[in-house]
């Protein structure tokens, strides 16, 4: 059984998964409480999005810890796995939404934003396109409305949010490299084929399954997956399976034998074999450097 807690907000009991949620908070309120550690953990339906604009600490994503260098945003979906070590000069916020919800409202006003809602990861932003750009000024509007009690506050607030992550996307993209416009029909059909992956991964279904389930032949499902997300529909569903082999590996009490048969491996010599192709180590060498290195008892 993993050990991984599953809060609404941190330290807080999870609600049920339909609870439509929205909270704006800085971070210090939370974090200075807990000696500015978070410890991991995971929400089941919750997005929180942080935006850093001072300070520095660090940000653990699934088993990935990640420097925190402001300005930037933190994107951590639903069930990501997270925890933070904060330096005590942190300034920054972060607004939690179901992300049903948000997703619902992206979908009709912004439909490329609903994949970048789906991934979690730190990016950088400009400090100097941030001050010439209206994503402060939208913040502080938004803080505004969730502090308010005026009727229809939260409504005010959530297309406000909605207006806060397309500016976070355009400050990201133009801190990166070039970002290809992703169409609307591409965006929904990565969506679905990771829905399909999270629901057959321990199936071992190969890639003609999903196209199949998708409508499509193999060749078109390799396209949108290279275009939209830079990969093949094969690193997908290894990413995931892999993914969750490694939650398990570090958070639960199971054997790696245990693990294997959970994830649909009959063998366990061979589930070693192909944890260590892609990982290259050992499922039991990842899960006594990754305890170690999160200092995990």
């Amino acid at each position: 059984m993993r050990k991984i807690p599953n809060y609404n907000l941190y330290g807080e009991s999870a609600r049920p998964p339909w609870y439509d949620a929205f909270n704006f908070e800085w971070i210090v309120e939370r974090s200075a409480p807990n000696d500015w550690h978070i410890d991991a953990h995971r929400h089941d339906a919750l997005l929180q999005f942080l935006y850093i604009r001072g300070g520095g600490g660090q940000v653990l994503i699934e088993n990935s810890m990640i420097d925190i260098e402001p300005p930037c945003v933190i994107m951590l979906p639903a069930q990501t796995v997270h925890g933070f070590n904060f330096a005590p000069d942190i300034d920054g916020l972060v607004i939690t939404v179901a992300q049903r919800s948000i997703e619902s409202l992206a979908s009709i006003a912004a439909p490329r934003l609903v994949s970048m809602l789906q991934r979690a990861g730190v990016s950088r932003m400009s400090a100097q396109a941030v001050k010439e750009s209206a994503f402060v000024p939208i913040l502080e509007l938004l803080e505004k409305e969730f502090r308010a009690t005026n009727r229809g506050h939260m409504a005010a607030g959530m297309s406000l949010l909605i207006a806060l992550l397309i500016h976070a996307v355009r400050l990201c993209e133009s801190a990166s490299a070039p970002h290809v416009a992703s169409t609307e029909r591409r965006a929904q059909q990565i969506k679905r084929f990771r829905e399909l992956v999270a629901a057959y991964f321990r199936e071992h279904r190969p890639v003609e399954f999903y196209a199949q389930k998708l409508g499509m032949t193999v060749t078109q499902l390799g396209r949108v997956c290279r275009e939209e997300i830079s990969s093949s529909p094969l690193a997908m569903i290894n990413e995931h399976l892999l993914r969750e082999a490694q939650r398990d590996l570090v958070y639960s009490n199971m054997s790696v034998k245990q693990i294997a048969h959970g994830l649909g491996f009959s063998d366990i010599a061979y589930f070693s074999r192909y944890f260590r192709k892609q990982t290259g180590v050992t499922p039991t060498q990842f899960q006594a450097e990754a305890h170690k290195a999160l200092a995990i008892q």
